[in-house]
């Protein structure tokens, strides 16, 4: 239904329960390398459960061969940065949303070339940024209730 990417994820733990949210909600996962971790590292696998086998999981060298091979695509860049919050758009089936790394977040030049695409969930000021995966879940079942979680039960 959607497309999850992670944009060079660090921390296997996050990306594991990420691959989870995505198997129990139909989404596709792309991952952007470089990794911050070996795809056989145990606490991914762990966090995953027995799930791996539910979710399809794309990689790809860089950003650039996802947008390539996806050019007609539309993407949505989850960012503290952004301007709306990510309630504004109406999500469709096959929309993309790129979340970046845990400890750097998005590059600036990729936000700033995607500026009115930009979403952020809000936040008290003084935070710095909620769980890589919290903000998926968050993000995916606002899309999925846009859709009224058609094929969901």
């Amino acid at each position: 239904m959607f497309n999850v990417v992670l944009y060079e994820p660090e921390i296997p733990q996050n990306t594991g329960n990420i691959a989870r949210l995505c198997a129990a909600t139909g989404c596709r996962l792309h991952l952007i390398g470089p990794l911050g971790f070996s795809l056989q590292n145990r606490y991914l696998k762990r966090a995953g459960l027995d799930y791996w086998d539910m979710v399809d999981v794309y990689y790809y060298d860089c950003f650039d061969d996802l947008k390539a091979k996806h050019s007609k695509g539309r993407f949505f860049y989850v960012t503290t940065k952004g301007k709306r919050f990510y309630t504004y758009f109406d999500y469709e089936p096959g929309d993309f949303f790129v979340f970046g790394s845990e400890t750097k977040g998005l590059p600036e030049k990729l936000l700033a070339d995607n500026s009115e695409l930009c979403v952020r969930i809000p936040m008290v000021p003084a935070a710095r940024c909620l769980n890589l995966s919290n903000s998926v879940a968050i993000i995916v079942y606002a899309a999925l209730s846009k859709q009224k979680f058609r094929g969901l039960s």
